[in-house]
């Protein structure tokens, strides 16, 4: 396997994948944005190269791209230009930019490609869509996802003012950072026809990106209206989701560890009087934030085997990353009403 990146997210992938059973590594590493405590423990994993070209006489089969998003494309590019199957970390990209060509490649190569984006293996909010799938809200009207995060809290041994999601060079800013709720609302109502965002800065932080805080509305094609606030900003740490129907609501709490449906009793119908019936479900005993990313990297390896086509293909990071640009291309105010998703 090509590891591209090594930073705390690479790092992660590289553990679970030898708790998987996987042992044959090869190194691409710039040496920008790594923890202090990381030096020197790929080494001991496999080789290390500073120039791309050089990982291919190891010929590695599976590439894990987890280098800053900006550079996403370019490694992955050449990574199936040599015959590797991907799995690309969220977000696909910082822009379109060779995204269509990747495409193609992974299509004529006949390639496995995934996208990183853990959160549509937590179990919860699995439920949840087998739930809106069931009917049990009835027909969906809106959603609002809400996640805040302190960023100087996020790895405490470096500058967060030079980390990747304060960078807007290296693809940070909240937009694309965290991108996760755009990705699993795209995964339960569909495509989006329409983005509308505002973006702010907060002056404390002090972020070359400028990006801190971000409110979007977003108009799905089924019909679901949905808003998405994210920031750098909220301490205790924030993560929910609101799902409102014609029967009742659904409410997952991550930080609780909670699926909360409130729904109208019995068979009673919309327009009558009738009492709620509260549900609350809860995460299985041992869940923790990497069984997710151990779950999503064992159906990638699944699907590398098998030859399917993973959860999270290429299609589908490619139409969550022109959600997140649209709401981008919104909030600087280069259109004047709300921004049209590229169709195609």
């Amino acid at each position: 396997m090509l590891i591209a990146g090594y930073g705390s997210v690479g790092r992660r992938h590289v553990r679970n994948l030898q708790s998987l059973g996987c042992s044959k590594f090869v190194f691409f590493r710039t040496h920008r944005g790594t923890p202090a405590d990381g030096e020197g423990e790929s080494k001991a994993l496999g080789p290390e190269v500073g120039e791309l070209s050089a990982a291919w006489p190891y010929e590695p089969r599976i590439a894990i791209i987890s280098n800053p998003s900006a550079a996403h494309v370019e490694v992955a590019l050449a990574a199936a230009r040599h015959g590797c199957d991907l799995f690309i970390e969220k977000p696909l990209a910082d822009s379109l930019r060779d995204c269509d060509e990747l495409a193609e490649i992974v299509r004529q190569n006949k390639l496995v490609a995934m996208i990183g984006c853990q959160f549509r293996f937590h179990p919860l909010l699995v439920r949840l869509r087998e739930g809106l799938l069931a009917g049990v809200l009835g027909p969906v009207a809106g959603t609002r996802a809400e996640w805040g995060e302190y960023l100087p809290d996020w790895h405490p041994w470096e500058d967060h003012r030079q980390s990747y999601s304060a960078r807007a060079d290296l693809g940070g800013g909240v937009v694309l950072t965290l991108v996760h709720p755009l990705d699993y609302l795209y995964w339960l109502f569909g495509p989006a026809e329409r983005v509308q965002a505002s973006t702010r800065s907060i002056p404390s932080l002090q972020t070359p990106a400028g990006e801190d805080w971000a409110e979007i509305t977003i108009e799905f094609r089924s019909g679901v209206i949905g808003e998405v606030h994210l920031d750098y900003l909220q301490r205790p740490a924030v993560h929910r989701l609101t799902v409102w129907g014609e029967r009742g609501r659904a409410e997952w709490d991550y930080h609780a560890g909670t699926l909360r449906w409130q729904t109208l009793a019995g068979g009673a119908g919309t327009g009558e009087r009738a009492e709620m019936e509260e549900t609350i479900e809860r995460v299985p005993t041992g869940f923790d934030r990497n069984t997710m990313f151990v779950d999503e990297m064992r159906h990638f390896l699944q699907c590398v085997e098998t030859r399917q086509t993973p959860a999270i293909p290429l299609s589908d990071g490619l139409a969550v990353l022109e959600m997140a640009l649209a709401a981008k291309r919104s909030a600087r105010a280069e259109c004047s009403g709300p921004e049209a998703v590229r169709n195609d």
